[in-house]
């Protein structure tokens, strides 16, 4: 799995500080330690200890004061009166037009409409350096509160600092369909491990016992479903071979699976899967044409199970059996429970863990 390239020196030492503030080893009023101890302790120049200061300062977390040294800021109350200006709610996605995202845009927009707020939306193209410019970005803005999908959830938080800032400026902000580990706020997201087992569960229970699993893993979403896709194996004592296991990245979505589906379909009748479960109804779809290619049928020769409930789902002509995803539900509860935690009324906004359901449609059958 693909490592973040390293951040500058200057943003490290930035979340070094933003730990030390959110963790009380330093507390608003404290002085900071010079510009010279921090340089000498961390073996860094003093210019770049001058830079971080001047970003720290800049975003109101640090106070210099002339002649005395820089101090911690005190955090700023938390507003219960917005201005017109102010009732703005940024949500950003790894995406905007593309698979089930647009439902959960709509459900979070109707939402915040119906409350008098407006929507400022961004997409971070499931890229951590755009996740970094559009939380800058949002950060300048008068907004209210957050809506944030984590960007690849499974490979770290290299903007951890940023999320500090929204902690220590006592910003609300509630993360969708994942969170990253090391934080601690709301969320709403999926049982993506249920899913999985559901999904799996379902095609043993139909006698299949040669099952391939193909699971994106640069998200924790695709890493809950792979292991429930292994619990329901051991469960039902199921022997699960090691190469019946495709992970793959997001880069890698629309290749590595359907190669390796179809060198798996190129084997021996006795030998190949007799199904599928994939990460999510586009890759079911993709595989759908890998199994045509190889002169097979489903749910005949092979059953396949998707994950998401999409409109892609029942858009071929075999429609899809799935798991559920809640879609607008999930945009329409993120918008309102933030905003509840915005105007006081919960603080914070609760968490909440849908249940996926099964959804049994043509492509699956016994073998």
């Amino acid at each position: 799995m693909p490592t973040d390239k390293p951040l500058p020196k200057y943003l490290q030492l930035k979340n070094e500080i933003m730990s030390w503030i959110k963790s009380g080893k330093l507390s608003p009023g404290d002085r900071m330690p010079t510009e010279n101890e921090i340089a000498e302790r961390f073996g860094i120049s003093r210019q770049t200890v001058r830079q971080t200061f001047g970003v720290l300062e800049q975003e109101g977390l640090l106070q210099r004061m002339q002649g005395k040294g820089t101090y911690v800021s005190s955090p700023p109350a938390r507003r219960r009166e917005w201005t017109n200006a102010e009732k703005t709610i940024g949500v950003v996605t790894t995406y905007i037009s593309d698979y089930i995202f647009p439902h959960i845009v709509r459900g979070a927009e109707a939402a915040m409409r119906s409350r008098g707020y407006r929507m400022l939306l961004a997409s971070t193209d499931n890229d951590k350096d755009k996740e970094r410019e559009t939380l800058e970005a949002m950060l300048r803005q008068p907004i209210a509160g957050l809506i944030i999908e984590p960007t690849r959830s499974a490979e770290g938080n290299p903007n951890l600092d940023l999320y500090l800032s929204l902690d220590y400026k006592r910003i609300p902000y509630l993360m969708i369909n994942e969170r990253y580990p090391e934080m601690t706020g709301p969320y709403l997201k999926v049982d993506d491990e249920a899913g999985g087992f559901k999904a799996t569960e379902h095609l043993i229970r139909l006698g299949h016992r040669r099952i391939a699993g193909f699971f994106k893993t640069d998200d924790l979403q695709g890493v809950g479903r792979l292991k429930g896709f292994i619990r329901a194996h051991q469960a039902y004592e199921v022997p699960l071979e090691p190469d019946a296991v495709v992970h793959f990245a997001t880069r890698d979505k629309t290749v590595k699976p359907a190669e390796a589906a179809l060198g798996m379909l190129m084997s021996g009748e006795g030998e190949r899967p007799t199904a599928f479960v994939c990460y999510n109804d586009e890759l079911a779809i993709r595989l759908l044409e890998t199994i045509r290619q190889a002169g097979l049928t489903v749910p005949g020769d092979v059953s396949v199970v998707g994950f998401d409930d999409s409109t892609l789902a029942t858009a071929t002509e075999v429609k899809l059996t799935t798991l559920t995803h809640p879609k607008t539900d999930m945009g329409t509860m993120a918008a309102e429970r933030l905003i509840d935690w915005i105007e006081g009324r919960a603080d914070p906004a609760p968490s909440h863990l849908f249940e996926p359901e099964l959804i049994v449609r043509d492509s699956t059958g016994p073998v």
